[in-house]
């Protein structure tokens, strides 16, 4: 295999990697950024070895050549690392030290000074500790022990596979967040929850706090007076606007939102904007955004980089892919099996950029040739199969299916804030699938203000708010459906473009030979897949895919984001078509 490089690995300083400040939706002044160098060592022991063995780069995975290790955590052996931590982290009178990990592939044990300060199962999801009593008078050390089974176990995986091909991509581990701190006091704010009332002109604001205590809020728009409101934490307050300045894809307006909480005072945001799915004036059920019809034109976007693999190497390149699909008419990314920094929604919701955001899929080895193949022609012939034949699907374990909810329930917690997230898609093509109705409507107690698109592609068992259809082989006709109609993947165009390409083999639905056969390709599919079919009713698609990514050369982009393989006026003209009429 190839290694490949984006123009940002050049650029990358070992010692202001990833700087940016890593919480958007809940800033404080306090901040230490714990990325750079720091020591690792492989093990085969719990018990931690006496020596490191090297230097790595946080927060690169050691299977990215970016980390400088390049080398792949197995199952049954331990990933350490350790560091020391600055001088300026020290106890004082009044403040508590807080521990944030962005997130560590699969299951970490944090140690401070030799003493556990908190442990995490799950690869995804943010996790911190309060680490403050751990802290010495001399140098402080802060160890991690990481432990990854990838795809040998039912935790969440997304597309890793400890063997890579096709669709599936080269597992990684260990620590691939931002790390860092923040002193805080006290009594300080745990965490907000901003729920903006489109039809009401108001938002909603709910703080987290130990004990109940009184909060100020201040909302800033740059346009009118400042608004101002008082409540108490654990309680939400409803803060009244004058005037309300709409979200959108084409206007991305954000408000400002101080917190104020006795001596703790934090920054947030938030957006004025409504996602419904209602009929339209013919009948036919459409997606609506601000109370009127909106088609959702999208990409699919694993969030993989060939020099970091899950980790985007800096800033600027998350900025890239967000702007140049919008620059190319997109108004949507379905985030896929994946869960980003949370600087990336912030880059959406500033941007405007419309997220359609996965859980990511887990469970035991699935049955491919019933989850692939059989799903496929069952689709075919509209049938509809039950999604509780647990062990086809993966999830024949009860811990399996409790821990997938747990991560469900704890993914939307985490990105609860961000305005540019409009539908959480639950299951994908059957991967590890079970009780969609039950969990879609556990997933919509959690979150009332989106949509949700319970199982996108096959098993489908007429929950959720969409009927989503994933079309790479057969001619597709959108019927009347209760729900709202969206071709959730379809395309995966393949073009390999010598020397951007990471592997000699090639994956994908159909193989042009040429850039300009490839453009003539993408013109006829969505003339004929998508725009032809939304007067009769389609209301979204998803093409696959962003950028190529190992053996998979499907994308607009190739991997190392050099090669635009489709002209950009023919993806724009397609773009232009895409509208519902009123």
């Amino acid at each position: 295999m190839k290694q490949l490089k984006t123009r940002w690995a050049d650029k990358l300083e070992k010692d202001h990697v990833l700087k940016e400040y890593p919480r958007p939706s809940l800033r404080r002044k306090s901040y230490v950024n714990l990325n750079g160098i720091w020591n690792y060592a492989f093990s085969d022991s719990r018990k931690r070895p006496d020596t490191f063995e090297g230097e790595i780069l946080v927060p690169f995975s050691p299977e990215a050549v970016l980390s400088g290790v390049g080398r792949q955590l197995r199952p049954g052996e331990y990933l350490w690392y350790g560091r020391k931590l600055p001088d300026e982290v020290k106890k004082e009178q009044g403040k508590r030290w807080i521990l944030h990990i962005g997130a560590a592939d699969q299951c970490a044990a944090v140690m401070v000074n030799g003493r556990p300060a908190v442990r995490h199962v799950g690869g995804y999801i943010p996790f911190s500790a309060d680490v403050t009593d751990l802290l010495g008078a001399a140098e402080n050390e802060l160890t991690v022990r990481i432990q990854d089974h990838s795809d040998r176990v039912f935790l969440a995986r997304g597309k890793q596979k400890l063997e890579r091909g096709g669709m599936f991509y080269t597992a990684q581990s260990g620590i691939w967040q931002t790390v860092w701190m923040e002193q805080v006091p006290d009594d300080h704010i745990y965490g907000i929850k901003i729920t903006p009332r489109y039809d009401e002109g108001e938002v909603e604001v709910l703080v987290r706090s130990r004990r109940e205590r009184g909060v100020v809020f201040t909302v800033c728009s740059g346009e009118t007076q400042a608004a101002g409101a008082e409540g108490c934490t654990n309680r939400p307050v409803r803060i009244p606007l004058k005037e309300i300045h709409r979200w959108s894809p084409e206007d991305p307006f954000l408000y400002r939102l101080r917190i104020r909480m006795g001596e703790d005072e934090a920054e947030s945001y938030f957006a004025m904007r409504k996602i419904s799915a209602e009929r339209d004036q013919r009948g036919i059920p459409r997606l609506f955004l601000n109370n009127r019809p909106y088609f959702q034109k999208g990409v699919l976007d694993q969030g993989y980089w060939p020099d970091g693999l899950y980790t985007a190497p800096s800033d600027e390149a998350m900025i890239f892919d967000i702007m140049e699909m919008k620059r190319l008419g997109f108004n949507m990314l379905r985030k896929h099996m994946k869960i980003e920094p949370e600087r990336w929604y912030y880059h959406c919701d500033r941007l405007g950029m419309l997220v359609w955001q996965d859980m990511v899929c887990g469970g035991a080895p699935y049955r491919h040739w019933y989850v692939t193949y059989a799903a496929t022609a069952m689709e075919l012939f509209h049938i509809r199969p039950s999604d509780r034949y647990y062990r086809l699907l993966g999830r024949r374990d009860v811990k399996s299916r409790a821990r997938f909810m747990q991560e469900m329930k704890e993914t939307v917690r985490a990105l609860y804030n961000h305005p540019s997230i409009v539908v959480w898609v639950i299951f994908n093509e059957g991967w590890g699938q079970f009780d969609a109705n039950a969990v879609t409507e556990a997933a919509r107690r959690e979150d009332a203000s989106r949509l949700l698109d319970s199982a996108s592609g096959w098993f489908d068992q007429g929950g959720g708010d969409f009927w989503s259809i994933h079309n790479y082989f057969f001619p597709l006709k959108v019927r009347p459906e209760k729900r709202v109609a969206a071709l959730t993947e379809f395309g995966g165009y393949c073009l390999k473009v010598k020397g951007h390409s990471m592997c000699p083999g090639m994956y994908g639905y159909r193989i042009y030979g040429s850039r300009k056969e490839l453009g003539r390709g993408y013109a006829s599919l969505m003339g004929r897949e998508v725009a032809a079919q939304i007067d009769r009713g389609l209301s979204a698609s998803v093409y696959t895919q962003l950028s190529d990514v190992e053996e998979e050369v499907n994308g607009i982009y190739t991997y190392d984001r050099e090669v635009l393989k489709i002209d950009e006026n023919i993806i724009k003209k397609c773009n232009e078509k895409l509208v519902i009429k009123e």
